[in-house]
């Protein structure tokens, strides 16, 4: 089995890891098989209760790896069947019923943006660099970044990012809601671990809704006024609501705490 890209589960928390260091963790045939697989893996393991990507050697991902598209010589509808079957894996991380955070050191260049979009919290350190390279190559962004993109920073800015294939810095990416914390490098994966394990406490029932209702937003307010009725019947009725509310009236603390850094 390939070690493009390893998996760890560790006390309901799997980190994937990203691991190409001599190729800068750039995503090739196995690196693309590998990622299908762990997700899978997950998606199949109740017991698993939230996600953390990251890369080796200091760099998150460079993109696509260069040399391989090379020698791919394929023609248009192949590269349409290659996309697509990238597109059956990736679709099911962004729509995992799980919280998943991206912990980002270095370069997340290309379809590296776009799996660091994947994430519902992306951690970085200081010496993380975005960069949508997609243009400088004549293609179009993909990894799902038309889609998340814009609905992070507005079409507008995005627009920008993706025409001018410019590199962001960590701090500019803070500013502008790409980055949930800038974490020293020696302590980013620590951190990013340390809030996925905090949603081993939390209710799957609660975090799978509040995903589910955000990945097709924005919506009407009468669809999503029904869908937060539906959704909360269903909390209300839970143990873990049930659990949480014997906890709060017997002065215990919440099983569930964001952790603060500290």
């Amino acid at each position: 089995m390939s070690d493009a890209v390893l998996c760890d589960v560790c006390d309901g928390v799997a980190t994937i890891t990203l691991n190409r260091p001599a190729q800068r963790n750039a995503i090739d045939e196995e690196t693309r098989t590998g990622l299908a697989r762990h997700v899978d893996q997950i998606e199949r393991d109740r017991a698993v209760r939230a996600v953390v990507l990251s890369g080796s050697g200091g760099v998150f991902c460079a993109g696509g790896d260069l040399r391989a598209i090379r020698a791919a010589e394929l023609d248009n509808q192949g590269w349409r069947q290659r996309m697509q079957s990238a597109h059956a894996w990736f679709a099911r991380l962004l729509s995992l019923d799980r919280a998943v955070v991206a912990a980002v050191d270095g370069p997340a260049f290309g379809a590296g943006f776009g799996l660091a979009l994947a994430a519902d919290f992306v951690v970085a350190s200081p010496r993380a660099r975005f960069c949508l390279s997609f243009m400088r190559l004549g293609l179009v962004p993909d990894f799902g970044v038309l889609h998340s993109l814009p609905r992070i920073v507005g079409v507008q800015r995005a627009k920008e990012l993706m025409l001018s294939a410019r590199e962001l810095p960590a701090d500019e990416a803070r500013a502008l809601g790409i980055v949930s914390e800038l974490v020293p490098a020696d302590q980013l994966l620590r951190r990013a671990q340390t809030i996925a394990a905090s949603f081993v406490n939390a209710s799957p029932m609660a975090v799978s809704l509040v995903k589910r209702a955000l990945a097709g937003a924005p919506t009407d307010l009468h669809t999503m006024l029904e869908f937060e009725a539906d959704a909360q019947a269903l909390c209300f009725g839970s143990a873990p609501h049930k659990a949480a509310l014997a906890r709060f009236f017997d002065k215990q603390p919440a099983l569930f705490q964001w952790p603060t850094g500290d």
